[in-house]
């Protein structure tokens, strides 16, 4: 124990050390001029998801004008890829956007996570490691995907993608004169050639400061590769090796000395940073590459988070007295799937978690909205035995599958019988930033009685239980709607609301206890089809003043601002602003709990991650899991989407229950960012609110001002609980440890003398066996820290691509205040098949005319063989990557008992190339390539060519003329 204090103690000093970041800096680069992992990670994603969306576009006969450079803007990529996106629609970029933020902090956070590993880094010459390291990682991307965990392969994309962006920043390849990427570095079936030995020296000092000549010119001239050297400890490294440079690299001062990394624009080789920065922008292309190939171009766009809609996500009580609940939930969906299917507005995924006592789930994941309504129209309501249903547990489930930023409706009419997991299924609402709306039918309605085994039991809700959902709701910027059963049908128009196009939230306030009180929100000229829901004791009234002074009551169902329905607690309003931009006003009076909730569709939205700084002349931000601590500063990397023009003047952090209001200091960093640091934010529970100024074309008016505000919440703690492990990829059967850290703070610095006991609380979405502290206690002389180690045991059952969230939690002896980190993992069995599939041509035959304008009466044909070896996986597709042809494919067993795919493709004479690609089961992509080529005769000309990437970056062509009917070549990628 004292050992692995000692160990964390010391990690944690070298994480607080300036210019420990040895790598492109991992999020903002506050001089201008350096080039980000976050940068890098953006492009590339941007760039390929373009390419893609051509692609698709070409192949379907539509237009695609957007250029694709390193200028692109999420807005435009997404309106682009939008088969009926014009500059006046409306198209949500939250989700898209949110994606590519949660891979380029996972990139970032290698520099956290990983700060002394070579392999992640491509330093001390460890190439092999490296590239264990990114194809082990792919790998795993491609399980992930197969399984639609799309979050999970996200998260370890960006990671794999920072080791990746390392090799070109800490190696020489771009000193060797290199302009395209290191393709080896992606395909581990190919050998890492033209390394520079253990005993090869490869630098000489530099001179006076200026590093540019350091490399040895013999390392140069025979094109060997290397890397510099990095530690933080000793200046030690093997005579003659180069360093990777930098103030805080002690080996930099030894012989030779200086570096030769190129993180920025004032490292060793800093005149070659851009150069670098291009390089890994191509490279991280060339990855995504990869992985479109091996699953597919719709699963691709959906892996980065390309959607225009959101999910439909229902998590449903099962138990006996939910029939007339089941059956709305079924007609509500089913009237949103058939109005909206195969429109912009289709819900990009369907989820469903049945849950009731003693089971829950399984839980359905589907892009097919014919599967979710079979799925759906096969729940029953039956047993049950006791009242209390494991509903968090069913929640617990969706919030881990459903993408972030989702809207989640639970339906159910009893108490939560796992009450316990309260505090995780908050963690993973502020995390997840989802919503969570409950349906709840007949609280404390006692006449609705169900047997049990010990005699009658009462069906109903007490007021204490219904809290627990109500606390979740608000917690996550949704809403707890009670009705009778009987009324659930005309409550059910919030999912219709939810489930329509770039829905944001302009307004949203709790009162808890009620008072009467006064509220304003500002209506822009982008917003249409606004809403406003109240919800409250039936004693409540209202009245509602526009921008222009009109003024309509409670009293009227129907006015000349809005008309309104009534079911339940709740009022939803459905108000008339055209050409009424500006102010509005809502007063509510009542003495009780109320919710007041104003939302439109708009495409000028934002989404906030909350972030750390790490102090140093080289520091820079990651991402902060868990709660921020009271007192302290807090910092937030704020995205305004929708639009590029966009001016924000104001971010706050705004007590939704009372007057407490924390203004935020605004630091731009272009298209669209923002750094925002609060100081000493108080306890309390608050929400992020954004106001601002829209000059696009989209507005009704030439300057617009605009309010935002975020659906979920931010508590403080006075707790901080960090985890890390080395390694989030595990394999079935094994068993990880976790090591934990649990502190406390004043005034959001960690206290040294601080003493005290805390209850440990540690949970995973899969259930998968765990073994964790009950408490852990910080003792005088322990540095204000406890440590502890949670256990997860993975099933040897567990599937490729599994994705596990666990969630572990400290809370005080006083049970009034908690923290927790929230770790991913996903399940990855270790992969020995790196073979990529083989293709053989077996034969190909042509009438094809001479005459091109003959070709549409003429065929031709053109057969393969895909083989995977008799140790592979299998082939598991062929698909047509470029052809307007027919393709089928037939296996049969080969001489050597391996099995091998015939792929048959014909298509007429005026379509005469081919591209097929195919997939093994654990990813591997091979393609053939097959081109008609006519002769100045009658007779086809073929021409195959075998090209072939060295180690050195040079290319070798061979090139054959052969007289037959179609061209073919070997593509690997």
């Amino acid at each position: 124990m004292a050992l692995r204090r000692t160990v964390m103690f010391l990690l944690l000093v070298v994480l607080s050390l300036p210019g420990l970041i040895h790598s492109f800096q991992p999020l903002f680069s506050f001089d201008g001029s350096s080039i980000t992992h976050r940068d890098i990670t953006q492009r590339a994603v941007l760039r390929k998801t373009a390419e893609v969306c051509r692609d698709i576009a070409v192949s379907e006969g539509r237009d695609f004008s957007l250029t694709i450079d390193d200028s692109l803007s999420a807005v435009q990529v997404q309106r682009a890829c939008s088969s009926t996106g014009t500059s006046s629609s409306l198209l949500s970029t939250v989700i898209f956007q949110t994606s590519i933020t949660k891979m380029y902090f996972s990139n970032a956070k290698v520099d956290v996570v990983f700060a002394l590993s070579e392999e992640h880094h491509f330093d001390d010459e460890t190439f092999q490691g490296g590239r264990d390291v990114i194809t082990t990682g792919v790998s795993a991307v491609k399980a992930s995907v197969k399984l639609e965990n799309f979050v999970a392969g996200r998260w370890t994309l960006g990671r794999v993608c920072h080791t990746l962006q390392d090799f070109y920043s800490h190696s020489n390849w771009v000193e060797l004169g290199n302009t395209a990427p290191y393709s080896t570095l992606i395909r581990p079936d190919q050998p890492l050639e033209n390394l520079a030995g253990p005993s090869t020296p490869t630098c000489r000092n530099c001179t006076g400061g200026n590093c540019d000549d350091n490399l040895l010119p013999e390392l140069l001239q025979q094109s060997l590769l290397t890397s510099g050297y990095f530690n933080v400890f000793s200046s030690a490294k093997p005579a003659g090796k180069c360093s990777h440079g930098g103030s805080f690299d002690r080996t930099s001062r030894q012989d030779p000395v200086g570096g030769i990394s190129k993180d920025d624009i004032g490292s060793s080789h800093g005149s070659l940073h851009l150069k670098a920065a291009d390089l890994a922008v191509n490279a991280t292309m060339e990855l995504l590459e990869d992985v479109r190939l091996s699953v597919g171009d719709k699963n691709f766009l959906r892996l980065m988070g390309l959607s225009q809609s959101s999910v439909l996500c229902f998590v449903i009580d099962t138990t006996g007295s939910m029939s007339d609940d089941i059956a709305e939930a079924k007609r509500v969906s089913f009237d949103i799937i058939d109005r909206k299917r195969g429109t912009q507005q289709e819900p990009s995924a369907y989820i469903l978690v049945p849950f009731n006592d003693p089971g829950f789930g399984p839980l359905l994941v589907t892009t097919d909205a014919d599967i979710f309504k079979d799925s759906i129209n096969k729940l029953s309501a039956s047993g049950g035995g006791d009242i209390p249903e494991l509903c968090l547990s069913g929640l617990q489930l969706a919030l881990t599958a459903a993408p972030p930023s989702s809207e989640i409706f639970v339906f159910t009419d009893a108490p939560a019988k796992d009450a316990h997991l309260k505090s995780t299924v908050t963690a993973l609402i502020e995390s997840t930033k989802s919503a969570v709306n409950f349906m709840l039918t007949d609280v404390l309605a006692s006449r609705r009685r169900r047997r049990s085994l010990q005699g009658p039991v009462s069906r109903s809700m007490s007021q204490s239980d219904a809290q627990l959902y109500r606390d979740l709701a608000r917690a996550s910027g949704g809403q707890a709607i009670e009705v009778t059963k009987s009324d659930l049908s005309l409550a059910t128009t919030v999912i219709e609301d939810s489930s329509a196009g770039a829905v944001v939230t302009v307004f949203q306030v709790v009162r808890n206890p009620g008072r009467p009180d006064n509220f304003t929100f500002t209506v822009d000229g982008s917003i249409r089809n606004m809403t406003a829901y109240v919800t409250g004791d039936s004693s409540l009234t209202f009245s509602l003043t526009s921008s222009t002074g009109v003024s309509q009551s409670s009293s009227q169902s129907s006015g000349p601002l809005a008309s309104f329905t009534t079911v339940g607690n709740l009022r939803r309003l459905s108000l008339n602003t055209d050409n009424q931009t500006g102010s509005w006003e809502i007063t509510v009076d009542s003495n009780k709990p109320y919710s007041v909730k104003v939302t439109g569709q708009s495409s000028v939205n934002f989404i906030f991650n909350l972030v750390e700084a790490h102090e140093g002349a080289h520091g820079d931000f990651s991402l902060k899991e868990g709660r921020p601590l009271s007192g302290g500063n807090t910092s937030l990397l704020v995205s305004v989407t929708g639009s590029d023009t966009v001016k924000v003047t104001e971010v706050t952090l705004f007590d939704s229950s009372g007057p407490t209001e924390v203004n935020g200091s605004l630091q731009s960093l272009g298209s669209g960012n923002f750094l925002v640091t609060f100081s000493g934010v108080p306890a309390g529970d608050f929400v992020v609110r954004l106001r601002g100024e829209d000059s696009s074309s989209t507005s009704r008016s030439t300057t617009s001002t605009f309010q935002r505000q975020a659906s979920t919440q931010i508590k403080t703690s006075s707790i901080s609980v960090t985890a890390q492990v080395n390694n989030t990829d595990v394999e079935p059967g094994s068993t990880i440890s976790v090591p934990f850290t649990v502190a406390t703070a004043t005034n959001g610095v960690v206290n040294d003398s601080a003493t005290g006991t805390f209850t440990v609380r540690a949970n995973n979405d899969r259930s998968y066996a765990l073994t964790t502290p009950s408490t852990v206690a910080i003792a005088a002389g322990d540095g204000g820290t406890a440590n502890g180690t949670v256990t997860l045991t993975v099933p040897t059952s567990a599937a490729s691509g599994t994705d596990v969230t666990l969630t572990i939690e400290a809370e005080n002896t006083a049970a009034t205040d908690v923290n927790y980190a929230v770790l991913r993992f996903s399940v990855a069995p270790k992969v020995t098949d790196i073979d990529r599939p083989v293709c053989q041509e077996v034969s190909s035959s042509s009438n094809c005319p001479s005459s091109s304008s003959l070709c549409a009466s003429s065929q031709w044909e053109f057969i393969a063989n895909f083989t995977d070896g008799v140790n592979g996986t299998g082939i598991e597709s062929v698909t047509i990557r470029q052809g307007n042809g027919t393709l089928n494919t037939t296996t049969v067993a080969g001489a050597g008992g391996e099995n091998i795919t015939v792929a048959t493709y014909s298509a007429s004479c005026c379509s005469q190339n081919v591209e097929l690609t195919a997939v093994d089961k654990v990813g591997n992509v091979g393609t053939c390539v097959g081109q008609v080529k006519q002769s100045s005769t009658a007779a086809p000309v073929i021409t195959a060519a075998v090209n072939t990437t060295s180690t050195g970056g040079l290319t070798l062509s061979m090139s054959q003329s052969l007289w037959i009917c179609a061209a073919v070549s070997l593509l690997w990628y």
